[in-house]
């Protein structure tokens, strides 16, 4: 809608070699191909329906530093071998996001002014004390405010506080992933849309990955489908738990409505147990979203809920019409944080950030990237884990669903 034009590229035709392979067009995938690229390797990336076609371009756009979980728990779930390094990667993560946007030129509505994470409740303060503690323990720029602090930041004195990151920021998810891939190709890399994978085989000397057009054969995968294994790679989706995120924008809102909410350019989302998230976008349009899906019949109970969300949270918006909407995918773990596994000779991959895609994608691509160069397992500050099938996989999701609705049917009617 709002992103600039995606890169013009053409499905795979005929055998292609290459030194990697790289399945699927998000940040993961884009990064890895353009650090390669950038590295001088020969790379191919091969998506199966468009740039950004999933999660990377229909999230809220929300640059975040670290996981969704507080730091200690990372180190506790993760363990002391890797959990210090995996927060403090993802920590810095927003570095590279913004960093890559500078170097390229990245037209995205990119925005380093922080995010706000606001508390809905006493209990929700509570944590964001924790968080803060946690984080400035490890030396970073957070600092909770208190409601009398946060309102005028957020443009709404619905919120207990709010714990400002400045490490963080925004970005037009989609063109984003554009720019990503346009660097890519900038740097050398080939890449081909509309080219799902529908078979891959190890043979001597490599991989041979078909799609409807032709082949491409290389020496190493990096496989980054995440919340869309499809085709060749059904099968991996038995390790992920299935879950929706969706987004409403209204149209664009009048200059002296937009300059009180969130004015000083943060992205923001709260504690509430199924969250809420909030950004405005470059031409003023309020983008709220939460979990669910929006292609169903529950789009007029999403849509209510958005409203009365508005209402709420932001009664300076009056009636102001819900103009989109959309939703993706995210793939999701049990404890919520990522995997790494090599499923076999050279073919690799990081799985499930649990709905903190945009930095997390772009350093575990580039680590990947190097992962791939090197062989050297220690760059991935995770522990290697063999992929395992999760039985209640679509109990849980259908859980989360069923959970979000009733949720949004009756939250904030009062």
């Amino acid at each position: 809608m709002t992103a600039p034009p995606p890169p013009v590229l053409a499905p795979l035709d005929g055998e292609v070699r290459a030194d990697v392979a790289v399945v699927g067009g998000g940040y993961t995938g884009l990064s890895a191909a353009l650090h390669l690229a950038e590295a001088g390797t020969d790379v191919c990336l091969l998506e199966a329906r468009e740039i950004g076609y999933g999660g990377a371009g229909r999230n809220v756009g929300l640059v975040n530093a670290g996981l969704w979980l507080m730091p200690e728990d990372v180190e506790r779930l993760v363990g002391p071998e890797h959990g210090t390094r995996l927060v403090a990667e993802l920590g810095r993560s927003p570095d590279l996001v913004f960093g890559l946007i500078e170097r390229y030129g990245i037209a995205c509505e990119g925005t380093r002014n922080g995010t706000l994470h606001c508390a809905h409740s006493r209990a929700g303060y509570r944590a964001l004390q924790q968080r803060e503690s946690q984080w400035q323990q490890r030396g970073a720029p957070v600092a909770l405010l208190d409601r009398d602090a946060a309102a005028p930041k957020i443009g709404s004195r619905a919120f207990y506080g709010a714990l400002l990151d400045k490490r963080a920021g925004t970005v037009q998810p989609l063109a984003y992933a554009y720019g990503l891939a346009k660097a890519a190709l900038q740097a050398g890399a080939t890449l081909h849309d509309r080219s799902p994978v529908v078979a891959i085989d190890h043979r001597p000397g490599g991989w041979r990955l078909a799609t409807p057009g032709g082949t491409l054969t290389a020496k190493a995968v990096i496989l980054a489908v995440h919340g869309y294994a499809d085709h060749a790679f059904r099968d991996h989706r038995k390790a992920l738990i299935p879950f929706n995120f969706f987004q409403f924008a209204t149209e664009p809102l009048p200059d002296a409505v937009r300059q009180t909410i969130l004015p000083g350019g943060e992205g923001a989302w709260d504690t509430h147990l199924i969250l809420s998230s909030y950004r405005l976008d470059q031409s003023g349009r309020l983008i709220v979203g939460s979990v669910g899906q929006v292609d169903t019949t529950a789009y007029r109970l999403h849509a209510g809920w958005a409203q009365r969300t508005i209402d709420k949270v932001f009664p300076q918006v009056g009636r102001a019409a819900l103009a989109h909407a959309w939703h993706g995918r995210i793939a999701m773990t049990v404890d919520h944080i990522p995997r790494f596994h090599i499923l076999d000779d050279h073919l690799v991959t990081v799985t499930s950030y649990n709905g903190r895609g945009i930095g997390p994608g772009s350093v575990f691509g580039k680590l990947l990237a190097e992962f791939t160069q090197t062989g050297d397992e220690t760059v991935i500050p995770l522990p290697l884990t063999r992929q395992k099938g999760l039985l209640t996989r679509r109990a849980r999701g259908v859980f989360y669903e069923a959970g979000a609705r009733a949720y949004h049917l009756i939250q904030r009617r009062i």
